[in-house]
């Protein structure tokens, strides 16, 4: 049994025995101890070592967190932990139907799994809004291998601190959500590979898309290019829509980012080309359906075979293979309006409609937040082997 003690402008979690905290990890080198000052947790991505990246869009900067959670995991465990939001309701002291979860990673060492939260779902009314829309997340929860849930506090937690060079204006306004400000949109994505941390989101530029990258660990420099791609729903060249998620990866040899947009283009850039202060056009190699925000895209293997798997908010699941999207790469790509709903890569739809969030969990399963057809929200494991074909 958990309680919750409330101080003014804190929540920390404690057990009822003893009261402990969860305890806080020695500093890694270059890490400070104290609190990150972090006004908004829309974005969370797992680096090296159980460092847990959270992109604060509202702050304009990533922090990087040593949770010391180091104790491996089950590399085969399946679960399922159902209603999860009643479940952090009753921690919370709150109503199901408040609580919205913005985004979750799981950490690849000990599989616990971290979602950011706000108490901001009753202010959902149409199908365009996104979690940063409504509220800013305030609170990091950890679910555990037992099924438990509780806060990860981070107010005396070792931290990192990236500052993004121009981020987007927050006297900026959203062109089609009336009065939201497009700092929201910041930071829209993280990907830790190879030693470097990839953001996605909205600088202040006239082209406003950008793609920051940086060394981790941070040594205080960073480089950003803006980025544009074709939109073949809509037959024009687009400077302002952020990446929504991506995933890099290798073709022919060449670093890639692997990028998805709303409504739906997938459009890869390399990696090579992402030169500090430069504009660069993205190659558009699928439109998969207008009036669909991509949530998540992930890369899983199996049997020796990469297979990349996407979640939709209104389409969906989606799988589709690095051999399509490399056929579709030698080709000059989509430049003018599609005739169809769909055109280019070719992809199988799965089950697990209602996917808010998916992360890879171990060698078998991917973990994933799904919309039952109960209306609760469901945390599933998902089959990788039924992923690749």
């Amino acid at each position: 049994m958990r309680t919750l003690h409330r101080l003014p402008g804190l929540v920390l979690l404690a057990a009822a025995a003893g009261g402990a905290l969860i305890p806080v990890p020695a500093p890694a080198s270059g890490f400070a101890i104290g609190d990150p000052g972090l006004v908004s947790m829309g974005s969370l991505e797992f680096g090296p070592d159980a460092v847990l990246f959270i992109g604060d869009s509202k702050g304009g900067a990533v922090v990087a967190v040593d949770t010391g959670d180091r104790t491996p995991g089950d590399r085969e465990a399946s679960f399922r932990i159902p209603d999860v939001e009643t479940r952090i309701a009753a921690l919370l002291g709150a109503e199901a139907g408040d609580v919205m979860i913005h985004d979750m990673a799981v950490n690849p060492i000990s599989r616990n799994i971290y979602v950011s939260v706000s108490r901001g779902r009753s202010l959902w009314s149409d199908e365009w809004s996104l979690p940063n829309d409504l509220a800013d997340a305030d609170l990091l929860l950890r679910i555990l291998p037992d099924d438990s849930i509780e806060e990860f506090v981070l107010d005396d937690v070792p931290f990192s601190r990236l500052a993004l060079p121009n981020p987007v204006d927050p006297a900026k306004t959203h062109q089609w959500k009336e009065g939201l400000s497009l700092r929201v949109d910041a930071i829209t994505a993280m990907v830790c590979e190879k030693g470097k941390l990839y953001v996605s989101g909205l600088s202040n530029e006239e082209f406003s898309a950008a793609l920051w990258m940086a060394d981790f660990p941070f040594t205080g420099e960073t480089s950003w290019s803006t980025v544009e791609i074709f939109h073949g729903a809509h037959g024009a060249w687009e400077t302002a829509a952020p990446i929504r998620t991506f995933v890099p990866y290798t073709f022919a040899g060449a670093d890639h980012i692997l990028a998805a947009y709303l409504c739906t283009p997938l459009v890869t850039f390399p990696v090579a080309d992402l030169a500090d202060g430069g504009h660069v056009k993205g190659r558009t190699i699928a439109e998969f359906g207008s009036g669909n925000y991509p949530l998540d895209l992930v890369r899983v293997t199996h049997g020796g075979k990469d297979v990349f798997v996407m979640a939709n908010s209104q389409l969906p699941m989606m799988t589709f293979t690095p051999a399509a999207v490399a056929e579709h790469m030698a080709n000059p790509g989509i430049t003018r309006e599609t005739p169809t709903y769909t055109e280019g890569v070719p992809y199988v739809a799965r089950a697990h409609a209602g996917t808010l969030h998916l992360d890879v969990f171990n060698d078998r399963f991917l973990a994933g937040l799904q919309r039952m057809s109960n209306g609760k929200l469901d945390l599933v494991a998902v089959s990788v082997a039924r992923m690749v074909f």
